[in-house]
C-alpha cells in the first residue's frame, strides 16, 4: 500500500511580521500619508496583538526609512521627498530599457512572455472598470518586471527589486490622482504591449520613456 504525503506548508506569520506587512501597505498605498504619525496601540488594536511585536515592526520600517520612530512620540511616515521620486524613476526607466533591448535583441519574444504581459494587461483593464486601485497597481507592478526577468539580466532583477516599494509607493501616487491616470496608464501599458508583439524595441523603449516622463510631470 501507497501512502501520500500532503506538501508541507509553511508556518502562519508571526504577530510581528503581520504587524509590519499591515503597516507598509498602509504606507505604500498612501492610506497613512507622509508625516502622519501611527501609533503603536492602533496597529495592536487592529490586530488583536500586543504592541511588542508592533514594536518590533515599527524598528524594521524604520531602517526601511518608511518610518521614523521617536521614542515616547510614536512613528511618522517619512514622506518621499521630490529628489527621492525622480531618482527611482530615473534608474527604473534606465533598467528597463535596458532589458527591454536585451529581451526583444532578436524581435519577437517568447510566446509566454507575451501571454504573461497580456494577462497583466487585461487585468489591469477588470481592475480598472471595477475601480480596484490595489489590483490595477499590483497589475501594474508585474507588467514591468516581466521584460526584466525575460532578459536573464539577475543583476537586474535584483536591483528591481530593490527598487520596488519605492517604485510602489509612487505608483500608488500617480494612480490616486484621478480616473484619468489608471485609464492613460491602460492606454499606455496596451501601446508597449503591441510593441512588444511586434519585436519593436525601439517604440518598446520610446513608449516606456514617455509612460515614465508623464509620471515624472504629476510629481
Amino acid at each position: 500500500m501507497t501512502t501520500s504525503s500532503a506538501a508541507p506548508t509553511s508556518p502562519p506569520p508571526s504577530a510581528a511580521e503581520r504587524a509590519y506587512r499591515l503597516t507598509k501597505a498602509k504606507i505604500l498605498s498612501g492610506e497613512v500619508p507622509g508625516g502622519h504619525l501611527l501609533a503603536e496601540g492602533d496597529i495592536a488594536a487592529e490586530l488583536g496583538i500586543s504592541r511588542t511585536p508592533v514594536h518590533e515592526a515599527f524598528l524594521r520600517l524604520d531602517t526601511e526609512g518608511l518610518l521614523a520612530v521617536a521614542p515616547r512620540r510614536g512613528a511618522a511616515v517619512v514622506p518621499m521627498a521630490p529628489d527621492e521620486a525622480r531618482d527611482v524613476l530615473e534608474m527604473r526607466e534606465a533598467v528597463e530599457r535596458s532589458t527591454a533591448r536585451r529581451a526583444l535583441a532578436h524581435g519577437r519574444p517568447a510566446g509566454a512572455v507575451i501571454e504573461e504581459l497580456r494577462a497583466h494587461v487585461e487585468r489591469q483593464r477588470a481592475a480598472a472598470a471595477q475601480g480596484d486601485v490595489d489590483a490595477f497597481a499590483t497589475a501594474d507592478s508585474a507588467f514591468h518586471g516581466v521584460l526584466v526577468r525575460a532578459s536573464r539580466n539577475q543583476t537586474a532583477v535584483q536591483f528591481m527589486g530593490l527598487l520596488r516599494d519605492r517604485q510602489l509607493r509612487l505608483m500608488y501616487q500617480h494612480l490616486h490622482v484621478g480616473p484619468q491616470e489608471v485609464a492613460a496608464a491602460l492606454a499606455e501599458h496596451e501601446a508597449m504591449l503591441a510593441a512588444v508583439e511586434q519585436g519593436d524595441a525601439d517604440a518598446y523603449c520610446d513608449l516606456l520613456h514617455d509612460h515614465v516622463r508623464r509620471h515624472r510631470g504629476i510629481l
